[in-house]
């Protein structure tokens, strides 16, 4: 079994910048032994000593966006001095900026999270999200700028929070035969519901792990070829009759499935 990866993310802000750039690499590897530790608004070198020094003893490395100048030295310095890897995310974009325009940066800790219209905007679709998640309460979907629909497993929630972090109202409903989509569905402009759909090989092997991995046999009905095929006959039927955009979502990471809703929007 393959050892326990480590990698560190440090900030003297809040660390979704880094945490951000260290997802969509890792989704690049099979690395789902990947431990990620995150550590934010660090504001004195000793708190930085202690990083390396535990990314040293775990044999990982980090990645951090730190804008104050004795912080990132101090990063570098321990970094050699362990034989730690650091990554410097915004260091190099500064210094291009710094060498193109000759300006200066603000060193401002947590410019990209001050308190204005769209960090509201984005907190405020991030509770959206959760409100009306798995189809819990129709209504939303009349409120919501995009309705996610598919059979289980087809990255719903995971998108639905992604978009959500992009300041977009999402509500997502799982669709299944046995149960008859709400009325508030079919009032909806087509071209704000967008089908997921995914290949009937991936989506089994996705439920077999899922049953795995909250302790449930093998065999449940929920995890056969027949029952998903079923089930996305039906959902593709739905899709048909609400004539809406459908993205088949097999082999694709979140941000790339993001992305090609945020082009239809």
């Amino acid at each position: 079994m393959r050892e326990q990866q480590h990698l560190y993310i440090c900030s003297d802000s809040v660390g979704d910048t880094a945490e951000a750039v260290a997802q969509a690499t890792i989704h690049q590897f099979n690395a789902e032994q990947v431990k990620m530790k995150r550590f934010g608004h660090i504001k004195q070198e000793d708190e930085i000593r202690k990083i390396v020094e535990d990314a040293a003893a775990s044999g990982g490395f980090v990645a951090y966006t730190l804008v104050q100048p004795e912080l990132r030295e101090m990063m570098k310095s321990e970094a050699i001095r362990l034989g730690v890897r650091a990554v410097d995310i915004m260091g190099p974009m500064m210094q291009a900026f710094i060498d193109t325009y000759g300006d200066a940066p603000k060193r401002k800790p947590g410019l990209l999270h001050e308190m204005d219209a769209d960090y509201f905007r984005r907190v405020e679709a991030i509770e959206f999200a959760v409100k009306y998640d798995d189809g819990r309460d129709a209504r939303g979907m009349l409120q919501a700028q995009v309705v996610l629909i598919g059979v289980s497993r087809t990255s719903k929630t995971p998108l639905s929070i992604f978009l959500a972090h992009k300041g977009i109202k999402v509500a997502n409903l799982p669709v299944m035969p046995e149960v008859k989509p709400p009325t508030e569905l079919f009032k909806i402009p087509s071209h704000r519901i967008i089908g997921l759909t995914m290949d009937a090989d991936s989506i089994l092997k996705i439920r077999s792990e899922r049953l795995k991995a909250v302790g449930l046999p093998d065999g449940s009905k929920y995890a056969t070829l027949q029952r998903i095929v079923d089930e996305l006959e039906y959902a593709q039927g739905l899709m048909k009759q609400l004539n809406c955009t459908v993205i088949n979502v097999t082999n694709k990471a979140i941000e790339e499935t993001a992305g090609l809703i945020l082009e239809y929007l």
